[in-house]
C-alpha cells in the first residue's frame, strides 16, 4: 500500500470495536478523504469493552481527531466522554466521537443514518407500525429517531433477561411520555408473539447481529411465509449485503433495505462532524456496493 501521502500533519480517525477486520469504514472514509484532498487517515483498532478506557485515554493523548464505535463499545463509551449530544444521552449509546480543544464529544448518527437509508429504499417511517429486533446501541438510536420522526407504533423485541432490558424499558417510558409514538416491549424468544406481530407491522428492522458473517444461515424470522408482501424489511448488517432475513423478504415479495445504506449515511454524518465537509455520497456508494 502506498502511504506516501501521509504527512506530519495527517489527522487520525478510526473505528474502535471487536471484531473490526471486516469493516468497510476504512475504505469509505479513506476514499472520501482522498477524493476531497483532505489530510486525514482512518484506521481500525480491535478494542473490547475491557480495553476501551485505556485505548480512548491513549488516543486522546495522541490527539486523535475522532473515531467511530461499534460492538461492543457504543454504550460503554458514554461514561468516557466530556460532553455528548441530547440524542446520544437519550439513547445511552455513542457511535461517533470528535475531539475539540482537548474534549471528547459524543454523537449518535445511527438513527438518522438508518432512516435516510430507509427513505432511499422508498419507505417513510411516519405513521408506520414498526417492529424492531434488538436493544443494543444501534437499536436504541433507531428507536429514538423512529419515534421522533413520527412512527405510530414501535414494538421492540429483546431478551427480557438481557443487560439492556431495564435501560430499554426506561427508554420506552420516555418515548411514550414525550412523543406521539406508542412503544411496547416483547420477548424476542416468544416465537408466537414474534410471528403475530410481524404479520401486523409495516416495517421490520433487524438491529441484532443475527445473520452476520460467519453465521449467515441464522435468522430470527423462521419462515418467509411469516412476512406479508406489503412489509418493508430492513437489516443493519452489511456483511453479507443480503442476509438470510433479506432473502426471505425478497421471496415473500417485500421491499428490502440492506445495511450498506445505513453504513453510508451514518458514516457521512461522522465525516461531516470531523472535517466540516460533505462526503461525496454517490462515489462512495458505488465503492461500498462494489466491495460490500
Amino acid at each position: 500500500m502506498d502511504a506516501s501521502w501521509i504527512t506530519g500533519h495527517t489527522q487520525l480517525t478510526g473505528l474502535l470495536g471487536s471484531p473490526v477486520a471486516h469493516s468497510l469504514s476504512p475504505r469509505m472514509h479513506n476514499t472520501a478523504y482522498r477524493l476531497l484532498g483532505l489530510d486525514y487517515v482512518y484506521l481500525c483498532f480491535d478494542v473490547t469493552e475491557s480495553t476501551l478506557t485505556e485505548a480512548v485515554r491513549g488516543l486522546k493523548a495522541c490527539g486523535i481527531r475522532g473515531f467511530n464505535l461499534t460492538m461492543p463499545n457504543k454504550n460503554r463509551m458514554l461514561e468516557l466522554l466530556d460532553e455528548c449530544t441530547p440524542a446520544a444521552r437519550l439513547t445511552g449509546a455513542v457511535n461517533t466521537v470528535v475531539q475539540e480543544n482537548g474534549k471528547l464529544i459524543g454523537y449518535n448518527t445511527d438513527g438518522t443514518g438508518f432512516l435516510r437509508s430507509l427513505q432511499e429504499a422508498g419507505t417513510e417511517i411516519y405513521g408506520k407500525r414498526t417492529m424492531l429486533l434488538g436493544a443494543g446501541g444501534a437499536a436504541s438510536s433507531i428507536a429514538v429517531q423512529s419515534a421522533l420522526d413520527g412512527a405510530s407504533e414501535l414494538i421492540i423485541f429483546l431478551r427480557t433477561g438481557s443487560r439492556f432490558f431495564e435501560r430499554t424499558k426506561q427508554l420506552a417510558d420516555v418515548l411514550n411520555r414525550d412523543t406521539s409514538c406508542t412503544v411496547q416491549l416483547c420477548d424476542i424468544e416468544d416465537i408466537s408473539c414474534l410471528r403475530e406481530q410481524v404479520g401486523k407491522s409495516d416495517v421490520l428492522i433487524n438491529a441484532t447481529p443475527v445473520g452476520m458473517e460467519p453465521e449467515t444461515d441464522r435468522c430470527l424470522i423462521r419462515d418467509p411465509a411469516w412476512l406479508p408482501p406489503g412489509l418493508t424489511v430492513a437489516d443493519i448488517i452489511y456483511h453479507p449485503q443480503k442476509t438470510k432475513l433479506l432473502k426471505f423478504a425478497e421471496k415473500a415479495g417485500c421491499r428490502i433495505c440492506p445495511g450498506l445504506g445505513m453504513l453510508l449515511h451514518q458514516g457521512a454524518e461522522a465525516f461531516r462532524i470531523w472535517t466540516g465537509q460533505e462526503m461525496p455520497l454517490e462515489q462512495i456508494r458505488d465503492i461500498l456496493w462494489q466491495h460490500g
